[in-house]
């Protein structure tokens, strides 16, 4: 069992930043594709970005050019940068690890932006 422990989320003001950390259980971490997604209030969940074991990266497009995804393996965390934050872009983030046939999700966390 692997456990995420999603941090970082907050309250912010439209055009401001916000990164968020996933820290992982477990000694595999390098070899698992990591990603992030998330969910707004009656919407289904939707993929923000993924980072493979090889460090290639995968954007939706309406978050290509404002958040990066990043890893660290010597910590087990994986990293979202996100930057001219919108209105739009408040949900739950929401960490998700895969490795072969293991699917893990973290329990989330909250991002609002608001003036």
């Amino acid at each position: 069992q692997v456990q995420l422990v999603e941090s970082g989320g907050g309250l912010v003001q439209p055009g401001g930043s916000l990164r968020l950390s996933c820290a992982a259980s477990g000694s595999n971490f390098r070899f698992a594709s990591m990603g992030w997604y998330r969910q707004a209030p009656g919407k289904q969940r939707d993929l923000v970005a993924t980072i493979s074991s090889g460090y290639n990266t995968n954007y939706a497009d309406s978050m290509k050019g404002r958040f990066t995804i990043s890893r660290d393996n010597a910590k087990n965390t994986v990293y979202l940068q996100m930057n001219s934050l919108k209105p739009e872009d408040t949900a739950v983030y929401y960490c998700n690890y895969v490795l072969g046939p293991l699917d893990y999700w973290g329990h989330g966390t909250q991002v609002t932006v608001s003036s």
